[in-house]
């Protein structure tokens, strides 16, 4: 069994890993974080970089943690590599961060939260960043 953790270097992405760390070494299972683009951005800052992948190696491999990371480049919808790679990994828990969005950027944008929420074949726990609603 695992965790699976939706990343992005964000505020709100932050707070999921966080979150995601501590339930992957309370129940002693694998942590899967899964860093995904946009499906059709040529260059997207969400991806993160060699550099940023060695320094959150680093804070796994420091957290005592059985860890994974999958990053995803275009061409693959956030929501359905973090629903896919859950799925693959048997994961026992989503975490997800969640943002404020007004209900015209949901209807008009989608809300890859929302799709985890519904579509997720196992516990999705979502959190906020500190001081972002």
């Amino acid at each position: 069994m695992t965790v699976v953790v939706g990343y992005l270097p964000t505020p709100q992405g932050e707070a999921a890993l966080e979150q995601a760390i501590v339930e992957a070494q309370r129940a002693k299972v694998k942590l899967v974080v899964v860093n995904s683009s946009k499906g059709d951005a040529l260059v997207d800052d969400r991806l993160i970089d060699a550099r940023e992948f060695h320094l959150l190696e680093e804070r796994l491999t420091s957290a005592g943690l059985d860890f994974w990371i999958e990053r995803s480049a275009q061409g693959h919808d956030a929501a359905d590599e973090v629903l896919r790679v859950a799925q693959a990994q048997r994961a026992q828990l989503i975490v997800i961060g969640l943002r404020k969005r007004t209900t015209v950027g949901k209807f008009i944008m989608g809300s890859t939260a929302q799709r985890i929420l519904m579509q997720a074949g196992c516990s999705v726990l979502s959190v906020k960043a500190d001081g972002t609603w």
